[in-house]
């Protein structure tokens, strides 16, 4: 907190700041009123009056904060750098979302140019997914080992280099070049889907940090957005000329390239490993750890130990898994009902994504106000369930516009649920790796989406759209059941709040 007339922040910096006059304390780190690490108490702030015990925290912050004191360390500033980090991020992730949603919007169109099965052009979607499984594991241990900045610039040089690929596909009997491009932006996409949270934590403070993650993975469903608006108006289907198919083609190709490239260039003007000032008390106690204690197996173990998380993996693999079916499968629920409309099934895709960014941005502002995570959780997903039983059994009906309606309902909450679950995530398992974390939640989803797309697949084309869809029902009823069952132990917001309320008393008694 800045006291009035305190020390000024220093030149690109603003946000909190501990209270400077305060006499230097040695505590256990966030449990004011506990034994220090040296045997003694706390420092009792002002005239010997004892602050109130904090809720206690995870045993590991606990075993963290005992090797010494922390007082130099919890001096914490917002970096205004943290904002173009976010952006730049968000761009990138936009860029990555595109290219992975562009050709399963035109399914038609694509299966139509390469002379390919659908079931061949929805692998053009589903390769991001199978990339994802058994690259998560290596991937969250270069961000751990190698940190932030490494592996943002693997994210953005492969996304742009899979984009440069994609310009060499352009010809009828080239869709093995094609796949080999989209496999190049699927691995760029492990580098880029459990960032969010660990930019928001390394970098924003603790009233901002579920806001930051909501904005963070924006980027990626504004990208899909784009991904359903974009390319039905630029190749438009026109199967009697090829050569006018592959113009447009390449349009879209080249610039996808371009505007990729010049991302990569910015990842690595702002990109930083972390600020120079903590953003919050529980990155300075993290920050207390030498890194030679942190082990990247042992972090693994202990998360498949937690119960909580356990089931949030498989909740949040559900859910998200279930949009990922959605959306590579929309063009061809669409125009099974309504055939000829392949550029309103892209709006219908835009306005699902588009309400579902608006539900990530009000979820991530509710979490920063209320840290509701459970409830809120359990909430989105059961209208996640009413919303796809809506879509499933008004798609039919005959009027686009109640598809766009009931489209716009289920985006809400479905994409507005991938935040809620990055940050529930980093409160049950703090102190662990929020990358790890968010990694296996991604891999989770991964696998779920896979599975779900082949079977909704086959059912929307065996029998109807209506069979697919009811088959992703009942898996999010059973979602709704595992989450009911996760116990909420805000572990993070705990630290927060310990340290915040020592110095808040130290400040008034001094």
């Amino acid at each position: 907190m800045v006291e009035d007339g305190g020390e000024e922040e220093a030149e690109g910096e603003s946000g909190e700041m501990p209270a400077a006059a305060a006499p230097p304390q040695r505590c256990n780190g966030f449990l004011p009123g506990k034994e220090a690490a040296a045997g003694g108490r706390a420092a009792p702030a002002g005239g010997g009056e004892q602050p109130a015990p904090a809720a206690p925290a995870a045993p590991e912050a606990e075993a963290m904060l005992a090797a010494g004191p922390v007082e130099a360390r919890l001096e914490t500033r917002l970096s205004r750098r943290r904002l173009a980090v976010l952006a730049v991020f968000s761009c990138y992730s936009l860029v990555n979302a595109f290219q992975w949603i562009q050709y399963s919007i035109l399914s038609n169109v694509f299966s139509g140019f390469y002379g390919v099965s659908f079931t061949q052009i929805d692998w053009l979607s589903m390769v991001y997914m199978v990339a994802y499984v058994p690259l998560i594991l290596p991937a969250t241990w270069l961000l751990d080992a190698r940190g932030l900045r490494l592996t943002a610039l693997l994210g953005a040089g492969l996304n742009a280099l899979g984009a440069w690929l994609k310009c060499g596909s352009l010809a009828p009997q080239r869709y093995p070049l094609t796949l080999a491009a989209q496999a190049v932006c699927a691995v760029a996409q492990v580098f880029i889907l459990g960032l969010p949270s660990r930019i928001a934590s390394v970098w924003f403070g603790p009233t901002e940090v579920s806001t930051a993650c909501a904005v963070a993975v924006l980027g990626n469903q504004l990208g899909a957005a784009i991904g359903f608006l974009l390319p039905p108006v630029l190749v438009p289907n026109t199967p009697n000329d090829i050569d006018l198919m592959a113009h447009n083609i390449s349009i879209m190709f080249y610039g996808t390239a371009i505007v990729s490239t010049l991302l990569f260039f910015l990842t690595g003007v702002v990109f930083e490993e972390k600020p120079k000032y903590p953003p919050s008390h529980s990155q300075a106690v993290l920050q207390t750890k030498p890194p030679e204690d942190y082990s990247y197996k042992q972090s693994i173990i202990n998360l498949f130990k937690n119960i909580p998380f356990m089931l949030l993996l498989i909740s949040y693999g559900i859910m998200t898994g279930a949009f990922y079916s959605v959306s590579t499968l929309l063009n061809q629920m669409i125009v099974t009902h309504y055939e000829g409309e392949e550029v309103n099934a892209g709006r219908i895709g835009l306005t699902l994504v588009v309400a579902g960014m608006v539900g990530s941005i009000i979820c991530g502002l509710w979490l920063d106000y209320t840290k509701t995570y459970k409830q809120t959780t359990l909430v989105v997903y059961i209208l996640s369930f009413i919303g796809l039983l809506v879509f499933t059994f008004t798609l039919d009906l005959g009027y686009l516009i109640v598809v766009f309606v009931t489209g716009g309902v289920l985006g809400f909450f479905m994409t507005g649920y991938l935040p809620l679950g990055f940050e529930f995530a980093v409160e049950i398992t703090y102190p662990e790796s929020e990358g790890t974390s968010s990694g296996l939640l991604n891999a989770s989803a991964q696998i779920f989406g896979i599975v779900f797309t082949l079977v909704q697949g086959k059912l929307t084309t065996d029998y109807s759209p209506r069979a697919g869809n009811i088959f992703l029902c009942a898996w999010i009823f059973v979602g709704i059941i595992l989450t009911a069952l996760i116990k909420s132990d805000l572990r993070r917001h705990n630290v927060n709040s310990g340290i915040m309320n020592l110095d808040v008393k130290a400040v008034s008694g001094d």
